[in-house]
């Protein structure tokens, strides 16, 4: 599954943020059949064993205040997680690949493609 998915994007260099996986390991716990969570449990299995899972660094965590501090004054709010992905991207010089384009967006600077 993974492959098919990658495929789309040749040799692009690809890292997963440690909030993702909370993410998933969150959406296993909140599947509604067997069958799904399986399925679930199965994705996370492999995608752990295929891609680097980048943590939260403490210069991470100071970009990321500062960034929702400085968004907040604007009346701009993303999800902490949302947050925490996109400041790691930053940091790290990468684009986001995601389906949710709509807080990504808000913050500066941060390359957004949507899967």
């Amino acid at each position: 599954m993974i492959e098919e998915r990658a495929a789309a994007w040749d040799d692009t260099e690809a890292t997963l943020s440690v909030i993702t996986v909370i993410e998933l390991a969150h959406g296993i716990e909140r599947a509604n059949s067997a069958a799904r969570r399986i399925t679930r449990e199965l994705f996370l299995e492999e995608l752990l064993n295929e891609i680097t899972v980048e943590p939260i660094t403490a210069p991470i965590a100071l970009r990321a205040g500062r960034l929702d501090g400085a968004l907040r004054a604007r009346g701009v709010q993303i999800a902490q997680g949302d947050l925490l992905i996109g400041t790691t991207a930053l940091d790290l010089g990468y684009a986001v690949l995601t389906h949710n384009v709509r807080h990504f967006r808000t913050i500066p600077g941060l390359t957004v493609l949507q899967f």
